[in-house]
């Protein structure tokens, strides 16, 4: 089965508007323990994340079952450990991200 877009988007874009509007505008993303809710908080989120680690997440594989859609991704940057492989599990409400929870295999 194809990725779907909104998925395509959240890897694949450089620009930040476009990977935002990806994501409902109540949507949920849990990473590093922490919880962004709502499209301002995951713009500042995507941001904050990006300078600190200068970070690249390259899918090496994906798995979709109806509405969640995990990805297996290559993560390298500016953190110790790197690389390392990470978990995105996305949550899909009428073809946007409504969740993604973010952590280790």
């Amino acid at each position: 089965m194809d990725t779907p877009s909104a998925v395509q988007a959240f890897f694949a874009a450089e620009d930040l508007e476009r990977v935002v509007s990806a994501f409902t505008p109540d949507a949920v993303v849990k990473d590093e323990g922490n919880t962004y809710r709502g499209r301002q908080a995951i713009r500042e989120w995507r941001v904050a994340a990006r300078q600190k680690y200068r970070y690249v997440a390259e899918p090496i594989e994906t798995i979709t079952q109806g509405a969640r859609v995990k990805v297996r991704a290559n993560v390298s940057g500016n953190f110790p450990g790197s690389p390392v492989i990470l978990s995105y599990v996305f949550r899909l409400t009428a073809g946007q991200i409504d969740e993604l929870e973010i952590g280790d295999e």
